[in-house]
């Protein structure tokens, strides 16, 4: 019996090692992920990986069926709703995948209030990126206030409903984690005073441009000019600053306090567009010659169906004025339309009448000259002692 002591004391000795070695690994499976058990650590992180797969089958799958459904309508307002919900849907699987995760995880009491305040944080920006995308739809729902206010306006209304969501949902993410809004807001109001006289010029451009969208002095796509700054076609009107791009397709960021300002034209909204000539004919011009020419141009003004005539506008072709080289006629004249080219196509065919007709009136346009009388009886000079060059010249003269 003594000899076997020490063998069992070996036996006795290793299987101690080995129930502590395993003690220590279910130690380390228990508590080694972040403190909580190693399987619970693998749970939480295929549930997070589950979401994240159904949120790329929701992008792929459900928002595609989606929008096919949509496009098959005529309407784009179910397009818009589409488009403003994916992104928003696409979070939610991710948000529950992390609620499931951080419960199996059971981090402890202070771990589970900041992963509980982490999942609100989630869902409140979830909802309020919804409601930020969803006042595209609403511009599309709102077509009978763009009729009753203006385009600009309505565009204007959506931006500043996208910027109060942004805000207030950036606020309730920090109420959320018991960030104390109303400091931060007495600061920045503090820090607002602070910069507010630096800032004059933002908001007189802000209030400027209320004015403008109020007086609809113009609209995307007006041809306008603003004097002495720009000339060009309004693409678009921001809370500062009008883009304007010029004939040479270089964009003009006008401030809009300028455009408030300054004295605006907007051809856009011209009626018709007027042709104001003067016309010149040469001093040996008859009365009845220019009587011909004064009722044939206004015949071909009166009788064209593309002219506008009275009580709309008024026309004139009258002799005007005698002026320094030649009689002058007035043409004052409009057309009905307001296009560039159209006018300009019909400028042109009147031009061709017009020198038709002075023409076959049998004078001619008068140009800037100098006539120089000389009175009859004047005693020409020649110098004494040039006869000799007398009969040079009457050779020259001879042989021309």
């Amino acid at each position: 019996m003594t000899r076997n002591a020490p063998a069992m004391s070996t036996e006795d000795s290793l299987t101690g090692q080995a129930s502590e070695l395993w003690g220590i690994a279910i130690d380390v499976w228990n508590s080694s992920f972040l403190g909580v058990s190693i399987g619970q650590g693998l749970l939480a992180l295929t549930i997070v990986l589950i979401g994240f797969v159904a949120r790329g089958m929701i992008a792929r799958w459900l928002v595609g069926a989606l929008k096919r459904l949509a496009e098959k309508t005529q309407t784009g307002f179910d397009d818009a709703v589409v488009d403003a919900i994916a992104g928003p849907m696409k979070l939610v699987p991710v948000i529950i995948s992390l609620f499931f995760a951080l419960n199996i995880l059971q981090i402890g009491a202070e771990g589970a209030v900041r992963g509980h305040q982490f999942v609100q944080s989630l869902v409140v920006i979830a909802l309020f990126w919804a409601l930020h995308n969803a006042v595209g739809p609403l511009s599309h729902a709102l077509k009978g206030l763009r009729n009753a206010l203006t385009p600009v306006m309505v565009d204007w209304m959506t931006k500043a409903l996208r910027i109060v969501f942004m805000v207030v949902g950036a606020a309730a993410v920090l109420q959320v984690w018991d960030i104390p809004v109303a400091g931060i807001v007495a600061g920045l109001g503090l820090f607002g005073v602070a910069i507010g006289l630096g800032a004059q010029d933002l908001f007189k451009n802000l209030i400027a441009g209320i004015l403008i969208l109020t007086e609809k002095r113009f609209l995307p796509g007006d041809w306008v000019k603003v004097d002495g700054i720009v000339e060009g076609t309004v693409e678009e009107i921001n809370f500062r600053s009008t883009v304007v791009r010029r004939f040479d397709k270089g964009p003009v960021y006008v401030p809009n306090s300028k455009l408030s300002d300054n004295a605006v034209t907007n051809f856009t909204r011209m009626t018709h567009r007027r042709t104001y000539w003067i016309i010149g004919v040469r001093y040996d011009t008859t009365s009845d010659q220019l009587r011909e020419i004064r009722d044939k141009v206004l015949g071909y003004v009166q009788s064209h169906p593309e002219y506008a005539q009275a009580p709309e506008v008024s026309t004139f072709m009258r002799v005007d004025s005698f002026g320094p080289s030649s009689i002058d006629f007035m043409l004052y004249c409009f057309t009905k339309t307001t296009n560039w080219g159209e006018w300009l196509r019909l400028k042109e065919d009147l031009a061709f009448f017009i020198k038709d007709t002075v023409e076959a009136a049998g004078t001619e346009f008068a140009f800037p000259s100098t006539s120089v009388y000389v009175e009859g009886g004047a005693e020409v000079f020649s110098p004494p002692g040039d006869d000799g060059a007398k009969a040079v010249l009457a050779s020259e003269a001879g042989k021309g």
